[in-house]
């Protein structure tokens, strides 16, 4: 299929997918370069095809998604990479798509941002079984990364993710509303969620934070445009990227975005999960988006043994080790430790609310709260001494900065 890159209105390049796979097999003609997506080089007017193929693949759901093998099965459909197609590649975080050659559409028509989208790819995404009459596949749905369950919805009139949790504990949910809670005592800026059900199961719900006009950026995109050296430590790779493209605030953004990983152990912050907002048409930095994504985190996997000993917790962008990733932080001075007094209560108000018995025992919310009063009474006595000093070290880097595998584990 011939077709034309876009954002928004602006016709970047010329490409041709394989009608059988949906991978990028040329690109012809480059008109903006700069409006290409952030990290793709061109080279004497020719983009690198491969780069821009990882781009593409990225926007699609990961085969690796609880339960898209049935889904695909249901939906008659090969690969997500072809659901990418059906949908024109249009997404609810930026405004990238693709125009087909002479079908005459225009971005105010199709996009998601304006209009209204199908709900058939989520039902389907979410269990339901195929529908008697025609699928509608113009959905963002198709577009979203991650390995957990989740969807986009229209609740009065905006556009909100509805994400699940992995099994057995269904945590994540939680666990969103309580990293979300602490951001607010510290002052971080961050995305707000809620908890919701469906059949019994606990649902994280969240608005969108990008518009029309702005765009999110991954820090994987950022880390794309420079090249890395093996004596350069991953952190500053990273904020030599963000310098290299005028990015303010890298150090103070990753200081707050690292205490509160420690604080609630997260296990999962990759290098798409959190990321940059700018405008789409003026290419302008906006700043760090506000903080979304932390889940993964709380032992939402582990028995209270473990929750409690620590030792099976992992670690990311960074660092594998929470305590090493700590080193990186210039400072603590921000933190105001008599607001995080009560974090028990949060925690306790969100994992005993209605519902959540069913998931989250007694032993478990003792294990995650005292887990929690822990890390921070350390984080206290580390601001107080100021021992840390920023370390920018290869010892310990993350060589893979993957999402997590949501798999069922044994043994546990």
């Amino acid at each position: 299929m011939k077709c034309t890159l876009m954002h928004k209105q602006i016709a970047v390049a010329e490409m041709e997918l394989d009608d059988s796979t949906g991978f990028i097999q040329k690109i012809g003609m480059v008109h903006v370069p700069e409006h290409l997506p952030v990290g793709i080089a061109v080279k004497k007017g020719i983009a690198d095809r491969a780069a821009l193929n990882e781009w593409w693949t990225d926007r699609s759901i990961p085969a690796s998604r609880s339960g898209v093998r049935e889904a695909l099965e249901t939906l008659e459909i090969t690969s997500t990479k072809m659901l990418l197609v059906r949908c024109y590649g249009l997404s609810l975080s930026d405004q990238y798509w693709i125009c087909p050659e002479g079908s005459g559409l225009t971005w105010d028509a199709i996009n998601f941002f304006d209009n209204g989208f199908s709900e058939d790819i989520g039902d389907v995404l979410f269990g339901a079984d195929k529908k008697a009459d025609d699928l509608d596949f113009s959905s963002p749905d198709n577009t979203l990364d991650g390995n957990l369950k989740k969807r986009w919805k229209i609740i009065g009139g905006k556009r909100w993710l509805v994400k699940g949790g992995s099994n057995p504990f269904r945590q994540q949910p939680f666990n969103e509303v309580i990293a979300a809670g602490i951001m607010e005592l510290l002052g971080i800026s961050h995305v707000l969620y809620q908890v919701t059900w469906s059949k019994g199961a606990p649902y994280s719900i969240c608005e969108d934070f990008v518009t029309r006009d702005t765009e999110l950026v991954p820090a994987w995109r950022i880390l794309k445009t420079q090249k890395k050296s093996n004596s350069v430590s991953v952190y500053q790779h990273f904020t030599n990227c963000c310098e290299e493209l005028g990015i303010q605030g890298v150090v103070p953004f990753l200081d707050r975005m690292i205490v509160l990983d420690y604080i609630i152990a997260n296990e999962d912050r990759h290098f798409n999960n959190f990321g940059m907002l700018r405008e789409a048409e003026t290419l302008k930095w906006i700043g760090f988006a506000p903080i979304y994504d932390s889940g993964s985190s709380l032992g939402y996997d582990k028995m209270p043994v473990q929750i409690r000993s620590e030792k099976e917790v992992v670690c990311k962008p960074f660092k594998n080790h929470h305590a090493e990733q700590l080193k990186l932080v210039s400072d603590f001075s921000w933190i105001d430790f008599d607001r995080l007094e009560d974090v028990g209560g949060l925690i306790e108000s969100v994992m005993t609310a209605e519902g959540a018995e069913e998931y989250i025992d007694e032993s478990r919310l003792f294990a995650i709260t005292e887990s929690v009063k822990h890390r921070i009474e350390y984080l206290s006595q580390l601001s107080i001494s100021q021992t840390s000093v920023q370390e920018h070290s290869t010892q310990d880097d993350v060589e893979a900065n993957i999402a997590a595998d949501y798999a069922p584990k044994m043994n546990r």
